[in-house]
Protein backbone atom coordinates (compact mmCIF):
# COMPACT_ATOMS: atom_id res chain seq x y z
CA UNK A 1 0.00 0.00 0.00
CA UNK A 2 1.51 3.27 -0.86
CA UNK A 3 2.04 6.16 1.61
CA UNK A 4 -1.22 8.13 1.92
CA UNK A 5 -0.98 11.57 0.96
CA UNK A 6 -0.88 14.37 3.71
CA UNK A 7 -4.32 15.45 3.44
CA UNK A 8 -5.39 12.09 3.73
CA UNK A 9 -3.04 11.05 6.12
CA UNK A 10 -4.92 13.80 8.45
CA UNK A 11 -8.25 12.62 7.35
CA UNK A 12 -7.87 8.57 8.39
CA UNK A 13 -6.11 9.74 11.59
CA UNK A 14 -9.30 11.89 12.42
CA UNK A 15 -11.03 8.56 11.40
CA UNK A 16 -8.96 6.53 13.60
CA UNK A 17 -9.62 9.16 16.41
CA UNK A 18 -13.06 9.25 16.33
CA UNK A 19 -12.99 5.52 15.62
CA UNK A 20 -11.12 5.01 19.17
CA UNK A 21 -13.12 7.48 20.97
CA UNK A 22 -16.08 6.04 20.20
CA UNK A 23 -15.57 2.89 21.47
CA UNK A 24 -14.62 4.11 24.75
CA UNK A 25 -17.61 6.24 24.76
CA UNK A 26 -19.26 3.24 24.29
CA UNK A 27 -17.81 0.90 26.66
CA UNK A 28 -17.28 2.83 29.05
CA UNK A 29 -19.92 5.92 28.94
CA UNK A 30 -23.03 3.92 27.95
CA UNK A 31 -21.69 0.36 29.21
CA UNK A 32 -22.17 -1.33 25.73
CA UNK A 33 -20.03 -4.82 25.76
CA UNK A 34 -16.67 -4.95 24.17
CA UNK A 35 -17.68 -7.22 21.97
CA UNK A 36 -20.31 -5.27 20.26
CA UNK A 37 -18.95 -2.40 20.54
CA UNK A 38 -15.90 -4.07 18.68
CA UNK A 39 -17.72 -4.96 15.78
CA UNK A 40 -20.11 -2.14 15.47
CA UNK A 41 -17.30 0.36 15.64
CA UNK A 42 -15.22 -1.59 12.83
CA UNK A 43 -17.93 -1.76 10.49
CA UNK A 44 -18.12 2.56 10.89
CA UNK A 45 -14.53 2.46 10.61
CA UNK A 46 -14.67 0.56 7.16
CA UNK A 47 -17.42 2.39 5.90
CA UNK A 48 -15.59 6.31 6.71
CA UNK A 49 -12.19 5.36 5.33
CA UNK A 50 -14.00 4.11 2.32
CA UNK A 51 -13.42 0.33 2.29
CA UNK A 52 -15.45 -0.94 -0.94
CA UNK A 53 -18.91 -1.91 0.20
CA UNK A 54 -18.36 -5.45 -1.33
CA UNK A 55 -14.74 -6.30 1.49
CA UNK A 56 -16.24 -5.05 4.33
CA UNK A 57 -17.58 -8.10 5.24
CA UNK A 58 -14.35 -10.15 4.23
CA UNK A 59 -12.21 -7.64 5.67
CA UNK A 60 -13.87 -7.94 8.90
CA UNK A 61 -14.10 -11.66 8.70
CA UNK A 62 -10.68 -12.42 7.70
CA UNK A 63 -9.70 -9.85 11.12
CA UNK A 64 -11.49 -11.54 13.41
CA UNK A 65 -10.97 -15.05 12.16
CA UNK A 66 -6.85 -14.71 11.79
CA UNK A 67 -7.23 -13.52 15.69
CA UNK A 68 -9.49 -15.91 16.67
CA UNK A 69 -7.87 -19.60 15.72
CA UNK A 70 -4.55 -19.14 17.36
CA UNK A 71 -6.17 -17.31 20.49
CA UNK A 72 -8.74 -19.82 21.22
CA UNK A 73 -7.01 -22.72 21.10
CA UNK A 74 -4.76 -21.18 23.47
CA UNK A 75 -7.09 -20.07 26.06
CA UNK A 76 -9.60 -23.17 25.70
CA UNK A 77 -7.03 -25.83 26.74
CA UNK A 78 -5.58 -23.78 29.26
CA UNK A 79 -8.95 -22.54 30.72
CA UNK A 80 -9.20 -26.43 30.85
CA UNK A 81 -6.08 -27.37 32.86
CA UNK A 82 -6.85 -24.00 35.44
CA UNK A 83 -10.10 -25.91 35.94
CA UNK A 84 -8.83 -28.95 36.78
CA UNK A 85 -6.37 -28.14 39.18
CA UNK A 86 -8.73 -25.71 41.22
CA UNK A 87 -10.82 -28.33 41.56
CA UNK A 88 -8.48 -30.94 42.50
CA UNK A 89 -6.67 -28.95 45.16
CA UNK A 90 -3.25 -28.42 43.57
CA UNK A 91 -2.80 -24.22 44.24
CA UNK A 92 -3.16 -25.57 48.06
CA UNK A 93 -0.83 -28.40 47.61
CA UNK A 94 1.68 -26.40 46.01
CA UNK A 95 1.36 -23.22 48.35
CA UNK A 96 2.09 -25.43 51.40
CA UNK A 97 4.45 -27.28 50.02
CA UNK A 98 5.99 -24.23 49.12
CA UNK A 99 5.73 -22.58 52.84
CA UNK A 100 6.88 -25.94 54.38
CA UNK A 101 10.21 -25.24 52.14
CA UNK A 102 10.95 -21.37 52.26
CA UNK A 103 9.05 -21.17 56.08
CA UNK A 104 6.75 -18.74 57.58
CA UNK A 105 9.33 -15.66 57.67
CA UNK A 106 9.52 -16.34 53.67
CA UNK A 107 5.86 -16.89 53.00
CA UNK A 108 5.06 -13.65 50.89
CA UNK A 109 7.65 -15.28 48.62
CA UNK A 110 6.25 -18.51 48.58
CA UNK A 111 2.83 -17.18 47.71
CA UNK A 112 3.90 -15.08 44.97
CA UNK A 113 6.52 -18.30 43.46
CA UNK A 114 2.72 -20.43 43.90
CA UNK A 115 1.24 -17.54 42.13
CA UNK A 116 3.96 -17.49 39.17
CA UNK A 117 3.67 -21.31 38.87
CA UNK A 118 -0.14 -20.93 38.84
CA UNK A 119 -0.26 -18.00 36.71
CA UNK A 120 0.86 -19.37 33.63
CA UNK A 121 -2.55 -21.41 32.78
CA UNK A 122 -4.73 -19.66 34.63
CA UNK A 123 -6.32 -16.25 33.82
CA UNK A 124 -5.70 -13.46 36.54
CA UNK A 125 -9.83 -13.42 37.98
CA UNK A 126 -9.63 -17.72 38.50
CA UNK A 127 -6.12 -17.61 39.91
CA UNK A 128 -6.69 -14.89 42.57
CA UNK A 129 -10.16 -16.44 43.26
CA UNK A 130 -8.07 -20.26 43.56
CA UNK A 131 -5.28 -18.28 45.75
CA UNK A 132 -7.03 -16.31 47.54
CA UNK A 133 -8.46 -18.66 50.66
CA UNK A 134 -4.71 -19.82 50.64
CA UNK A 135 -3.46 -16.06 51.00
CA UNK A 136 -6.54 -15.34 53.76
CA UNK A 137 -5.22 -18.51 55.76
CA UNK A 138 -1.52 -17.92 55.73
CA UNK A 139 -2.28 -13.76 56.73
CA UNK A 140 -4.53 -15.44 59.65
CA UNK A 141 -2.54 -18.07 60.79
CA UNK A 142 0.71 -15.74 60.91
CA UNK A 143 -0.53 -12.21 61.32
CA UNK A 144 0.46 -8.54 60.41
CA UNK A 145 -1.24 -6.91 57.12
CA UNK A 146 -2.78 -9.18 54.55
CA UNK A 147 -1.32 -7.05 51.83
CA UNK A 148 2.03 -8.36 53.11
CA UNK A 149 0.91 -11.33 51.55
CA UNK A 150 -1.75 -10.54 48.84
CA UNK A 151 0.15 -8.57 46.75
CA UNK A 152 3.03 -10.66 45.87
CA UNK A 153 0.26 -13.08 44.57
CA UNK A 154 -1.78 -10.71 43.32
CA UNK A 155 0.84 -9.07 41.07
CA UNK A 156 2.25 -12.56 40.44
CA UNK A 157 -1.00 -13.46 38.53
CA UNK A 158 -1.31 -10.13 37.00
CA UNK A 159 2.19 -10.42 35.47
CA UNK A 160 1.64 -13.98 34.15
CA UNK A 161 -1.55 -12.63 32.92
CA UNK A 162 0.05 -9.74 30.78
CA UNK A 163 3.14 -11.28 29.82
CA UNK A 164 3.03 -14.97 29.33
CA UNK A 165 0.95 -16.75 26.49
CA UNK A 166 -1.39 -18.63 26.79
CA UNK A 167 -3.44 -15.66 28.06
CA UNK A 168 -5.08 -14.18 25.27
CA UNK A 169 -3.47 -9.99 25.41
CA UNK A 170 -0.31 -11.41 24.60
CA UNK A 171 -1.28 -14.14 22.42
CA UNK A 172 -3.54 -12.05 20.33
CA UNK A 173 -0.70 -9.71 19.94
CA UNK A 174 1.86 -11.58 19.07
CA UNK A 175 -0.06 -12.99 16.41
CA UNK A 176 -1.05 -9.63 15.16
CA UNK A 177 2.48 -8.40 15.27
CA UNK A 178 3.76 -11.76 13.80
CA UNK A 179 5.55 -12.85 16.70
CA UNK A 180 7.30 -16.04 17.32
CA UNK A 181 5.06 -17.47 20.10
CA UNK A 182 7.34 -20.08 21.46
CA UNK A 183 9.85 -17.31 21.58
CA UNK A 184 7.36 -14.81 22.84
CA UNK A 185 6.66 -17.31 25.81
CA UNK A 186 10.04 -17.81 26.97
CA UNK A 187 10.84 -13.60 26.63
CA UNK A 188 7.73 -13.16 28.53
CA UNK A 189 8.99 -15.27 31.70
CA UNK A 190 12.09 -13.99 31.89
CA UNK A 191 10.59 -10.51 31.53
CA UNK A 192 7.90 -11.64 34.52
CA UNK A 193 10.18 -13.01 36.82
CA UNK A 194 12.27 -9.19 37.74
CA UNK A 195 9.04 -7.26 36.77
CA UNK A 196 7.35 -9.32 39.61
CA UNK A 197 10.34 -9.33 42.16
CA UNK A 198 11.11 -5.72 42.03
CA UNK A 199 7.01 -4.32 41.17
CA UNK A 200 5.03 -7.05 43.25
CA UNK A 201 7.35 -9.15 45.99
CA UNK A 202 9.43 -5.64 47.28
CA UNK A 203 6.52 -3.34 46.57
CA UNK A 204 3.98 -6.17 48.76
CA UNK A 205 6.88 -5.97 51.50
CA UNK A 206 6.99 -2.43 51.74
CA UNK A 207 2.94 -1.52 51.73
CA UNK A 208 2.51 -4.59 54.70
CA UNK A 209 5.02 -2.44 56.49
CA UNK A 210 2.88 1.14 55.90
CA UNK A 211 -0.58 -0.23 54.68
CA UNK A 212 -1.97 -2.15 58.37
CA UNK A 213 -4.69 -3.91 56.54
CA UNK A 214 -5.86 -6.81 58.71
CA UNK A 215 -7.33 -9.91 57.52
CA UNK A 216 -11.03 -9.46 56.07
CA UNK A 217 -13.72 -10.14 58.71
CA UNK A 218 -15.40 -11.98 56.33
CA UNK A 219 -13.01 -14.70 56.27
CA UNK A 220 -13.05 -17.82 58.48
CA UNK A 221 -10.39 -20.93 57.65
CA UNK A 222 -13.42 -23.34 57.88
CA UNK A 223 -14.99 -22.02 54.72
CA UNK A 224 -11.77 -23.45 52.74
CA UNK A 225 -12.63 -26.21 50.34
CA UNK A 226 -10.71 -29.69 51.37
CA UNK A 227 -10.76 -31.34 47.96
CA UNK A 228 -11.00 -34.91 47.64
CA UNK A 229 -7.89 -36.97 47.42
CA UNK A 230 -5.74 -33.85 46.00
CA UNK A 231 -2.54 -34.53 43.83
CA UNK A 232 0.82 -34.94 44.81
CA UNK A 233 3.67 -31.64 44.89
CA UNK A 234 5.14 -33.04 42.17
CA UNK A 235 2.33 -34.31 39.96
CA UNK A 236 1.44 -30.72 40.22
CA UNK A 237 5.01 -29.65 39.29
CA UNK A 238 4.61 -31.87 36.49
CA UNK A 239 1.95 -30.35 35.00
CA UNK A 240 2.84 -26.65 35.32
CA UNK A 241 6.24 -27.39 34.03
CA UNK A 242 5.10 -29.64 30.95
CA UNK A 243 3.92 -26.73 28.93
CA UNK A 244 6.87 -24.68 29.52
CA UNK A 245 9.35 -27.58 28.96
CA UNK A 246 7.78 -28.29 25.45
CA UNK A 247 7.92 -25.00 24.66
CA UNK A 248 11.74 -24.27 25.72
CA UNK A 249 12.17 -27.61 23.70
CA UNK A 250 10.55 -25.77 19.80
CA UNK A 251 12.32 -22.60 20.65
CA UNK A 252 15.48 -24.51 21.28
CA UNK A 253 15.96 -26.90 18.10
CA UNK A 254 14.72 -23.52 16.56
CA UNK A 255 17.97 -21.92 17.91
CA UNK A 256 20.10 -24.63 17.32
CA UNK A 257 18.85 -25.08 13.51
CA UNK A 258 19.68 -21.23 13.01
CA UNK A 259 23.29 -21.85 14.01
CA UNK A 260 23.60 -24.90 12.35
CA UNK A 261 24.17 -27.67 15.13
CA UNK A 262 21.16 -29.82 14.30
CA UNK A 263 19.85 -29.84 10.80
CA UNK A 264 16.85 -27.85 9.74
CA UNK A 265 15.05 -29.95 7.63
CA UNK A 266 15.58 -32.98 9.38
CA UNK A 267 12.12 -35.18 10.20
CA UNK A 268 13.08 -35.70 14.12
CA UNK A 269 13.71 -31.78 14.01
CA UNK A 270 10.20 -31.28 12.56
CA UNK A 271 8.09 -33.90 14.70
CA UNK A 272 10.26 -32.26 17.87
CA UNK A 273 9.58 -28.56 17.13
CA UNK A 274 6.16 -29.25 16.32
CA UNK A 275 5.45 -30.96 19.85
CA UNK A 276 6.64 -27.59 21.32
CA UNK A 277 4.46 -25.42 19.48
CA UNK A 278 2.12 -23.80 22.13
CA UNK A 279 -1.53 -25.05 21.37
CA UNK A 280 0.26 -28.87 20.86
CA UNK A 281 2.25 -27.97 24.42
CA UNK A 282 -0.65 -27.23 25.75
CA UNK A 283 -2.81 -30.03 24.66
CA UNK A 284 -0.39 -32.95 25.61
CA UNK A 285 -0.55 -30.97 28.84
CA UNK A 286 -4.82 -31.49 29.23
CA UNK A 287 -4.39 -35.23 27.91
CA UNK A 288 -2.28 -35.47 30.64
CA UNK A 289 -4.30 -33.85 33.12
CA UNK A 290 -7.21 -36.19 31.70
CA UNK A 291 -5.18 -39.22 32.38
CA UNK A 292 -3.57 -38.30 36.29
CA UNK A 293 -7.05 -36.57 37.67
CA UNK A 294 -9.54 -39.50 35.88
CA UNK A 295 -7.85 -41.88 38.03
CA UNK A 296 -8.82 -39.61 40.88
CA UNK A 297 -12.36 -38.30 40.30
CA UNK A 298 -13.29 -40.45 37.18
CA UNK A 299 -13.85 -39.36 33.77
CA UNK A 300 -17.17 -38.59 34.00
CA UNK A 301 -16.37 -35.61 36.71
CA UNK A 302 -13.21 -34.29 34.62
CA UNK A 303 -15.44 -34.27 31.25
CA UNK A 304 -17.89 -31.73 32.96
CA UNK A 305 -14.84 -29.81 34.38
CA UNK A 306 -13.42 -29.30 31.46
CA UNK A 307 -16.85 -28.30 29.86
CA UNK A 308 -17.63 -25.92 32.46
CA UNK A 309 -14.61 -23.82 32.35
CA UNK A 310 -15.51 -22.62 28.35
CA UNK A 311 -18.30 -20.71 29.27
CA UNK A 312 -16.24 -18.59 31.25
CA UNK A 313 -13.68 -18.08 28.13
CA UNK A 314 -15.95 -17.83 26.00
CA UNK A 315 -16.13 -14.26 26.33
CA UNK A 316 -12.32 -13.52 26.71
CA UNK A 317 -11.98 -15.49 23.29
CA UNK A 318 -14.51 -13.40 21.23
CA UNK A 319 -13.72 -9.72 22.52
CA UNK A 320 -10.00 -11.04 21.62
CA UNK A 321 -11.12 -12.11 18.39
CA UNK A 322 -13.26 -8.55 18.06
CA UNK A 323 -10.25 -6.78 18.85
CA UNK A 324 -8.46 -8.15 15.35
CA UNK A 325 -11.64 -7.24 13.74
CA UNK A 326 -11.16 -4.24 14.43
CA UNK A 327 -7.18 -4.85 13.74
CA UNK A 328 -8.44 -6.07 10.12
CA UNK A 329 -10.24 -2.80 9.37
CA UNK A 330 -7.32 -0.51 10.66
CA UNK A 331 -5.18 -2.34 8.52
CA UNK A 332 -7.29 -2.39 5.44
CA UNK A 333 -8.43 1.08 5.42
CA UNK A 334 -4.61 2.37 5.81
CA UNK A 335 -4.95 4.28 9.07
CA UNK A 336 -2.13 1.74 10.04
CA UNK A 337 0.13 3.57 7.34
CA UNK A 338 -0.98 6.98 8.23
CA UNK A 339 -0.02 6.15 11.64
CA UNK A 340 3.39 5.04 10.77
CA UNK A 341 4.03 8.04 8.73
CA UNK A 342 3.43 10.17 11.89
CA UNK A 343 4.77 8.72 14.39
CA UNK A 344 8.57 8.19 12.67
CA UNK A 345 8.39 11.89 12.08
CA UNK A 346 8.33 12.48 15.61
CA UNK A 347 11.51 10.30 15.87
CA UNK A 348 9.60 8.18 18.77
CA UNK A 349 11.31 3.96 18.39
CA UNK A 350 7.86 2.43 17.84
CA UNK A 351 8.98 0.53 20.83
CA UNK A 352 8.14 3.51 22.96
CA UNK A 353 5.49 4.42 20.61
CA UNK A 354 3.54 1.00 21.23
CA UNK A 355 4.55 1.61 25.12
CA UNK A 356 2.35 5.16 25.21
CA UNK A 357 -0.48 3.75 22.51
CA UNK A 358 -0.80 0.87 24.74
CA UNK A 359 -1.11 2.85 28.41
CA UNK A 360 -3.71 5.38 26.53
CA UNK A 361 -5.58 2.80 25.80
CA UNK A 362 -5.43 1.03 29.33
CA UNK A 363 -5.94 4.54 31.10
CA UNK A 364 -9.12 5.83 29.14
CA UNK A 365 -11.60 1.54 29.00
CA UNK A 366 -9.70 -0.43 31.42
CA UNK A 367 -9.25 -3.48 29.83
CA UNK A 368 -5.77 -4.72 29.36
CA UNK A 369 -6.88 -6.80 26.61
CA UNK A 370 -8.37 -4.79 24.53
CA UNK A 371 -5.62 -2.35 25.02
CA UNK A 372 -3.05 -5.18 24.11
CA UNK A 373 -5.00 -5.96 21.08
CA UNK A 374 -6.09 -2.71 19.63
CA UNK A 375 -2.45 -1.03 20.06
CA UNK A 376 -1.23 -4.52 18.43
CA UNK A 377 -3.82 -3.57 15.60
CA UNK A 378 -2.27 0.13 15.25
CA UNK A 379 1.45 -0.78 15.46
CA UNK A 380 1.48 -4.06 13.13
CA UNK A 381 0.83 -1.87 9.69
CA UNK A 382 3.68 0.30 11.22
CA UNK A 383 5.97 -2.20 11.37
CA UNK A 384 6.21 -3.72 7.75
CA UNK A 385 8.01 -0.46 6.88
CA UNK A 386 10.83 -1.20 9.39
CA UNK A 387 13.96 -2.87 8.19
CA UNK A 388 16.00 -5.45 10.74
CA UNK A 389 13.01 -5.88 13.24
CA UNK A 390 14.61 -9.37 14.23
CA UNK A 391 12.20 -12.12 16.29
CA UNK A 392 13.88 -10.59 19.66
CA UNK A 393 12.70 -7.15 18.61
CA UNK A 394 8.98 -8.06 17.71
CA UNK A 395 8.87 -10.00 20.97
CA UNK A 396 9.79 -6.60 23.21
CA UNK A 397 7.46 -5.06 21.16
CA UNK A 398 4.86 -7.19 22.67
CA UNK A 399 6.22 -7.00 26.20
CA UNK A 400 6.01 -3.18 25.51
CA UNK A 401 2.56 -3.06 24.46
CA UNK A 402 1.74 -5.43 27.67
CA UNK A 403 3.58 -3.02 29.87
CA UNK A 404 1.27 -0.02 28.76
CA UNK A 405 -1.67 -1.92 29.04
CA UNK A 406 -0.80 -3.10 32.50
CA UNK A 407 -0.47 0.57 34.29
CA UNK A 408 -2.65 2.66 36.09
CA UNK A 409 -4.93 -0.13 37.09
CA UNK A 410 -8.24 1.90 38.31
CA UNK A 411 -12.57 2.08 38.76
CA UNK A 412 -12.85 1.30 35.07
CA UNK A 413 -10.95 -2.14 35.52
CA UNK A 414 -12.63 -5.18 36.75
CA UNK A 415 -9.39 -6.44 38.54
CA UNK A 416 -9.16 -3.18 40.63
CA UNK A 417 -12.64 -4.17 41.89
CA UNK A 418 -11.77 -7.96 42.52
CA UNK A 419 -8.61 -7.10 43.98
CA UNK A 420 -9.99 -4.35 46.54
CA UNK A 421 -13.16 -6.22 47.30
CA UNK A 422 -11.17 -9.71 48.13
CA UNK A 423 -8.95 -8.21 49.99
CA UNK A 424 -11.16 -5.76 52.24
CA UNK A 425 -9.61 -2.58 50.93
CA UNK A 426 -11.76 0.88 49.90
CA UNK A 427 -11.02 2.60 47.00
CA UNK A 428 -8.29 4.93 48.56
CA UNK A 429 -6.08 2.24 49.57
CA UNK A 430 -6.75 -0.05 46.54
CA UNK A 431 -5.56 3.27 44.35
CA UNK A 432 -2.65 3.76 46.89
CA UNK A 433 -1.57 -0.25 46.79
CA UNK A 434 -3.07 -1.49 43.40
CA UNK A 435 -2.98 1.25 41.34
CA UNK A 436 1.04 1.52 42.13
CA UNK A 437 1.96 -1.58 41.92
CA UNK A 438 0.58 -2.22 38.49
CA UNK A 439 1.74 0.71 37.53
CA UNK A 440 5.14 -0.44 38.43
CA UNK A 441 4.97 -3.74 37.09
CA UNK A 442 4.37 -1.81 33.79
CA UNK A 443 6.85 0.21 33.60
CA UNK A 444 9.36 -2.69 34.86
CA UNK A 445 8.20 -4.53 32.37
CA UNK A 446 8.71 -1.84 29.38
CA UNK A 447 12.04 -0.55 30.79
CA UNK A 448 13.38 -4.86 30.81
CA UNK A 449 11.88 -4.64 27.16
CA UNK A 450 13.44 -1.46 25.95
CA UNK A 451 16.92 -2.15 27.18
CA UNK A 452 16.77 -5.77 25.61
CA UNK A 453 15.86 -4.12 22.55
CA UNK A 454 18.57 -1.97 22.71
CA UNK A 455 20.72 -4.05 23.72
CA UNK A 456 20.13 -7.31 21.41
Amino acid sequence: MNSPAPSDAIYLLSVAAVAILSLLTLIIRFRLHAFLALILVSLLTAMATGVKIDRIMPTMIDGFGATLAPVALLVALGAMIGRLLQYSGGAKVLANALLNRFGEERAPFALGLASLLFGFPMFFDAGLIVMMPIILSVGHRLGGSVLKYALPAAGAFAVMHALAPPHPGPVAAGELLGANIGMLTVIGIIIALPTWYIGSYLFGLWCGKRFELPTPAYFRDENERDSPNPPSFHTVLAILLMPLALIFLETGLATLSAIGVVPEGATWVKALRMLGKAPIALLITVLFCLVVFGRKYGSATVEKLCGECLGPVCVVILVTGAGGMFGGVLRASGIGSALSNVLSDTGLPIIVSAFLIASMLRVAQGSATVALTTTAALIAPMMTGVTGLSELDKCFIVVAIAGGATVLSHVNDSGFWLVGRCFGMDEKTTLKTWTVMETLLGLIAFSIAFIGSALF
